[in-house]
């Protein structure tokens, strides 16, 4: 999984090179619509246990290419990678306060994720009825959010299907 989760650092790294801005030519000949990607300030992500690297590198990898800060609550039950990758992150060079990590109480936490006006967008990997709730709570402070919810790798096998070869692909797509 760590060679999966360092991928989407890389990408995310080679895709914040090419970020620029637009002109974009209007019907009058004397004026330019000119288009400015700015940084949307600091981001929190609410990550899962199950792939507990690669979920946090995926929401940490675009915000820091994008110029933002973040704070990652990892799930309960798997704090220790992200507590290892700001550690690393630290290591590397990046300033304090860049990628930060807290863990406890998720409500708690949550809470103040989702109603403090500093925080500008919400990332969030779990359940619907959780991402339900932070949807709710992110409304007051008007927040960006994007919600990946109730992900379980639906498998539809045909009444003629190569059974060992459905169950290989079945486990291939969930356990990945």
């Amino acid at each position: 999984e760590i060679g999966y989760a360092a991928s989407f650092l890389e990408w995310f790294a080679e895709e914040g090179k090419r970020v620029y801005g637009d002109t974009i030519p209007t019907p009058a000949n004397d004026k330019r619509i000119v288009v400015t990607k700015e940084a949307i300030g600091v981001c929190a992500a609410i990550t899962p246990w199950n792939f507990p690297a690669a979920m946090i590198t995926r929401k940490v990898g675009p915000a820091l290419a994008a110029g933002c800060p973040i704070v990652v609550k990892p799930a309960e039950a798997t704090p220790f990678s992200a507590l290892a990758m700001a550690v690393l992150a630290e290591r590397a060079g990046v300033p304090a306060g860049v990628f930060s990590v807290v863990t406890g109480d998720p409500k708690a936490i949550g809470g103040e994720l989702t109603s403090n006006p500093v925080v500008r967008k919400l990332s969030f990997t779990g359940s619907t009825p959780v991402g339900r709730l932070l949807m709710a709570q992110c409304a007051p402070t008007v927040k960006k959010v994007s919600l990946e919810l109730g992900g379980n790798a639906p498998f539809i096998v045909f009444d003629d299907a190569d059974l060992d070869a459905a169950v290989q692909g079945a486990i291939a797509s969930k356990y990945r």
